[in-house]
C-alpha cells in the first residue's frame, strides 16, 4: 500500500476503516485491546501503515471519539430542527439522546471513557465535544429565554446532562432492575428535574427541610 499510489479518497477510506476497527476492539476489550500492531493485522496491512496517518493509538481513539461526538450532536440537532416550541424541542432532543446511546453503545461509552488522554491534546476532539455540549444546552437556553425555567442555563444543562448520562450508564452496565424498568425510572427522573427547573430559587429556598431520616 504505497502512499504515493493512494488518492485522498483511498486515504480517507483507510482511516475510516482503521477507526471502525479501533472502536470495535475498544468495545470488546477496552484500551488494552487496541494497539497499532493489532489494528494493522486486522486490516491486513503492514505494522507501520497506521503510523502514516496517526501518531499512536491515543490519536486514533481521539479521532474515533471526535467522530462519535459529532454523530451524537448531529442526531440531537436533527431531532430539534424545525421544532419551535421549547418544551417539544427539549423532548425531541431527549429522545434522540437515548436513541443514540442505545443504538450506538460502543461509541457512547468510548466518548466518555475516563482512561483516555484529555481532549485538550486533540483539537478536533475538543471541537466535537464542545459542539455536543452546546447542542445539549440549546434546549435549556430556549426554555430560559421563554421564561419557562429558572437558573443559569449553562449550569442547568450540565445538571440535566449529568442525570441523563448517569441513568444511561447504569442501563448500559446492566445495573438497573427489570422492575422498575428504565422507562419508569427515566420518566420519574425527568418529572423531578422538571419540577426543579420550574421552581424559582426563592421558592426552593423556602421549602421545608427534608426529614432527617431521608437526608441521612
Amino acid at each position: 500500500m504505497a502512499k504515493k499510489n493512494l488518492s485522498q479518497s483511498d486515504i480517507d477510506a483507510f482511516k475510516a476503516r482503521l477507526c471502525e476497527v479501533a472502536e470495535r476492539r475498544f468495545a470488546e476489550g477496552g484500551v488494552e485491546s487496541v494497539s497499532m500492531r493489532q489494528l494493522a493485522a486486522e486490516l491486513g496491512c503492514s505494522a507501520m501503515t497506521p503510523y502514516r496517518y496517526f501518531r499512536d493509538k491515543d490519536e486514533i481513539l481521539a479521532a474515533v471519539r471526535a467522530a462519535a461526538f459529532d454523530r451524537f450532536a448531529l442526531a440531537l440537532e436533527s431531532a430539534g430542527q424545525g421544532v419551535a416550541d421549547p418544551r417539544e424541542r427539549a423532548h425531541a432532543t431527549g429522545r434522540a439522546y437515548l436513541e443514540f446511546a442505545f443504538s450506538q453503545p460502543d461509541a457512547y461509552q468510548l466518548m466518555f471513557d475516563m482512561s483516555q488522554p484529555g481532549q485538550d491534546r486533540y483539537p478536533e476532539l475538543a471541537r466535537a465535544g464542545e459542539r455536543a455540549r452546546r447542542t445539549m444546552g440549546a434546549g435549556i437556553q430556549m426554555l430560559a429565554q421563554a421564561g419557562q425555567v429558572y437558573g443559569d442555563p449553562e449550569v442547568l444543562s450540565y445538571v440535566i446532562w449529568a442525570a441523563i448520562h448517569g441513568l444511561v450508564v447504569l442501563r448500559l452496565a446492566g445495573k438497573l432492575p427489570e422492575q422498575p424498568d428504565f422507562d419508569t425510572v427515566h420518566a420519574e427522573m425527568m418529572r423531578l428535574l422538571a419540577v426543579g427547573l420550574r421552581t424559582p430559587p426563592d421558592a426552593a429556598a423556602a421549602t421545608p427541610p427534608m426529614p432527617r431520616s431521608l437526608a441521612s
